[in-house]
């Protein structure tokens, strides 16, 4: 695999990955922009609204035609929420040119198309179509409203709602319902335009074309991409400590089969220079693998919760567990989970343990080059982030991680917020598996 990184307009950037075992390529268009409650909404709404049509291919139905006839390609909207960095954008997938008949171009005509809807929506007067933004903005509200039907992940957004109400962080990917709803087609189109002028753009491909290739078919595609001055400002303020002295607790009622505990720290002075290695390796540890301190003795010696998990912000440096418990096992979960911790702040895990942890998170990261979609979504993370190693290097650190960096971390950690949803009446007995559709969380707070 061979990976290289240019800029090639001011403001926009090319990630390109080389690699030939891949029958299809991938690309995506990432706009950039600062994570805040007034235009969140609808810097995610935008994606969705241009890809209702363009200039040359005005509907859905025309797109589709034509990505049809580019051999299936699959343009779709792309919305992250990397630290406090609002990502939005197109991802497109199509196959490479030397598994089709007679060397058809689809390459250049899928990334061309990609590009159009970017830069060549369908308007009228020079704003966006107003059904288009009316239809694509109730969806949008329908998509707000619905966080609440996994419980799960319902209940850890509410934890970083409340753990971080004073932070860009506290705000969801696709905004909120209340500045959701404010949008209209003369908003958007404004806004729109004033994005393209200022927002870092981060390119990504994946595939089998040359790098100098792609660099030229870019920067000449983009040609007509309206370029003012470039808001290089956008950045994560990280909180090292807990926002008052004890943890916060918010507790609230919903119609739940199981009360829904989640516990979130501040990562803490670790963060003044991550040691990204130990910190993957202390989640593997403490909550992030069956293999686990939560999940071994938590759930399976004690039977306080019917799942108890932890997942890490290395962007925002937070640390969260996410546990499913009957409310009268309350007291009892939460002073086991701080026990778990405690034990690795005291080194009590054996050389197999901190082993298995590392074979874990090596394993993970391994298998990052065998997924398209995988590489796109490190390589977008670490290009927001200014880090420049790939994800086979990154394994290589993780073998070398000893037990002192994995206690300093656990060391670190500082609980700022505990939040509880439960039943409001009386939570019925159960000794079942979560039934509160217990997949993992939303990826929104998955660890990078």
């Amino acid at each position: 695999m061979e990976y290289s990184r240019t800029e090639i307009r001011p403001g926009v950037w090319l990630t390109h990955l080389r690699e030939e075992k891949f029958k299809t390529a991938c690309f995506s268009v990432n706009m950039l922009a600062q994570l805040n409650r007034e235009t969140a909404a609808m810097n995610a709404l935008i994606p969705f609204v241009l890809r209702r049509g363009t200039a040359a291919y005005p509907n859905m139905a025309a797109l589709s035609a034509r990505m049809e006839e580019l051999y299936g390609t699959a343009i779709e909207p792309v919305i992250r929420r990397i630290g406090e960095i609002q990502s939005c954008g197109f991802y497109a997938s199509f196959p490479e040119d030397d598994f089709l008949p007679g060397d058809e171009g689809v390459r250049k005509e899928a990334l061309g198309l990609t590009l159009e809807m970017l830069l060549a929506p369908v308007t009228r007067g020079g704003l966006l179509l107003p059904a288009y933004v009316e239809s694509e903005r109730d969806k949008m509200l329908d998509l707000i409203a619905s966080r609440v039907n996994n419980k799960r992940s319902y209940a850890v957004t509410r934890c970083i709602e409340e753990m971080c109400c004073c932070e860009d962080f506290a705000v969801s990917r696709y905004g909120d319902e209340e500045s959701c709803r404010g949008i209209n087609y003369k908003k958007l189109s404004r806004h729109y335009k004033a994005l393209l002028q200022s927002c870092p753009i981060e390119l990504f491909y994946c595939g089998r074309a040359d790098f100098g290739e792609m660099k030229a078919f870019l920067r000449e595609r983009l040609a007509t991409l309206p370029r003012g001055e470039i808001d290089d400002e956008i950045g994560t303020e990280i909180r090292m400590n807990a926002l008052e002295a004890e943890p916060r607790f918010t507790e609230e009622e919903m119609d739940v089969a199981q009360a829904n505990l989640v516990i979130g720290w501040r990562l803490g002075e670790c963060m003044e220079e991550p040691d990204f290695p130990a910190l993957y390796v202390f989640n593997d540890l403490f909550g992030g693998s069956p293999s686990s301190k939560l999940f071994l003795n938590v759930r399976e010696k004690l039977s306080l919760c019917y799942y108890a998990s932890s997942i890490i912000d290395i962007r925002k440096g937070l640390l969260l567990v996410s546990s499913g418990i009957q409310r009268a096992n309350f007291d009892a979960a939460k002073t086991e989970i701080f026990a778990q911790l405690e034990a690795l702040r005291k080194g009590e895990f054996t050389a197999e343990e901190l082993e298995t942890a590392k074979a874990g998170v090596i394993s993970d990261l391994r298998s990052v080059p065998d997924s398209q979609s995988a590489l796109e979504s490190f390589y977008i993370s670490q290009a927001v982030a200014g880090a420049d190693y790939g994800p086979t290097d990154l394994a290589a650190l993780v073998a070398e991680v000893t037990p002192e960096r994995v206690t300093a971390v656990a060391a670190s950690v500082e609980c700022d917020q505990i939040y509880l949803l439960r039943q409001g009446e009386t939570e019925p007995d159960g000794d079942g598996p979560d039934t509160e559709g217990g997949a993992e969380e939303d990826d929104e707070h998955a660890e990078d």
